[in-house]
């Protein structure tokens, strides 16, 4: 019989509180939450209680010390992603990872804000070195890293992939999107601690499925993967537009909550593959209505498209806001007045749930994820190229 899985959280807010969620629905005996490192003794003495831990710290080396730990979940903020990734690989511990991977997030002598002065091609060289770092660990050190990129493990592309197999035909394009009404987190606001605004945090979901899903048909069809080999650009920071403010004269800008100060809030991205086929992928924190994600497929024999939210399956209406108040209709959706489409299972229908289930067999069985270190590093190259194109405005090709 194979023991339990040990797990050491790193990170104690929204991300940490998610994969915790879905630990406990597991089949018992699988794993068990051991411990948790954060920032600071309050988050971390609060997420323990909460998860019921005996083990609380704020240093990185002592969960990492502890024998009984064999999987390090990392759910801080991205800028301390790569460092703590190859501590926990050369410590020995499997990786389980909130995306994206990593970025760039400032050398000293930079100009700040950062993403306001520094040049995006030293940004993409700098990212580029971080992700590699990541990967030299993991491999040097024969662990498993599992990458969370839960549109991978969506069932809507869990089903288009099997569409595209169930077909003969090849995929000309996809388009891919994702938008709300912006982050509450402080991180997202700031180039140093996030590495980049929606197009990275966001748009790591839309260009990861497209890049799993090409891969995937290379893979199907040719015995090899279809790579991206170039990018084209623009991004744009549409809050601090001529157009927002004078929305805010008349008063009618009170409902986005994305607020940046050096990251771009709005971004377009053309991915063109080896096969010549391409990607298009559309990210903004601009969109009013609760969370909307989206990826077609279309292809010579057909056209596929998934939904992973907004889905009407059940539908309500209230006149007042507050008639619904305390179950969960989907993320950032910012009134439960009028006609709603709830999510009946929101952690399932957009994966969360079953990409845990998988990094726990993956570890237990010696076997890659179904997103692994390599996706991973292609979504950080892709997305570093793109904002090196939207500044210079020109194809950046990859290398």
């Amino acid at each position: 019989m194979k023991k339990t899985l040990g797990i050491g959280m790193v990170g104690a807010r929204y991300g940490a509180r998610m994969h915790l969620a879905n630990y406990r629905n597991l089949p018992p005996g699988l794993v068990e939450v051991r411990g948790v490192c954060s920032l600071t003794e309050e988050s971390a003495s609060a997420f323990a209680r909460e998860a019921g831990l005996s083990f609380a710290t704020t240093d990185l080396h002592q969960l990492l010390a502890r024998e009984d730990i064999d999987i390090i979940d990392i759910c801080t903020p991205p800028a301390s992603h790569h460092e703590i990734a190859i501590k926990a690989a050369e410590a020995g511990k499997h990786l389980i990872m909130e995306k994206p991977l990593t970025g760039y997030f400032g050398e000293p002598g930079d100009p700040e804000p950062i993403g306001l002065h520094v040049p995006r091609a030293k940004m993409r060289a700098g990212a580029r070195n971080n992700a590699e770092a990541v990967r030299k660990a993991v491999r040097a050190n024969k662990v498993i890293f599992c990458y969370a990129e839960n549109w991978v493990y969506a069932p809507p592309i869990v089903k288009m992939r099997r569409l595209i197999a169930a077909s003969r035909g090849s995929i000309l394009e996809l388009r891919a999107e994702e938008n709300h009404s912006g982050s509450n987190s402080v991180f997202s606001k700031e180039w140093k601690s996030m590495g980049g605004g929606a197009l990275l945090r966001m748009g790591a979901h839309a260009v990861g499925a497209c890049l799993y899903l090409k891969q995937w048909e290379g893979e199907h069809r040719r015995g090899k993967r279809i790579l991206p080999v170039s990018v084209m650009a623009d991004t744009a920071d549409l809050i601090h537009s001529e157009a927002s403010e004078q929305a805010r004269k008349v008063q009618a800008h009170q409902w986005i909550s994305s607020d940046p100060t050096d990251v771009e809030n709005w971004a377009n991205v053309v991915i063109r593959f080896d096969d010549g086929s391409r990607a298009s992928v559309l990210v903004s924190d601009v969109g009013l209505g609760g969370l909307n994600t989206r990826v077609t497929a279309y292809m010579t024999d057909g056209v596929i498209k998934a939904n992973m939210t907004a889905n009407d399956v059940i539908e309500t209406y209230a006149v007042d806001p507050a008639t619904f108040a305390s179950e969960n209709f989907t993320e950032k959706l910012e009134t439960k007045a009028g006609w709603n489409r709830p999510s009946c299972d929101e952690d399932w229908f957009r994966g969360f749930s079953t990409e845990i289930a998988d990094f726990i067999q993956a570890i237990r069985e010696g076997r890659e994820p179904l997103a692994g270190i390599d996706l991973a590093v292609d979504c950080v190259n892709v997305i570093y190229a793109a904002y090196q194109s939207a500044e210079e405005g020109r194809t950046i090709t990859l290398e």
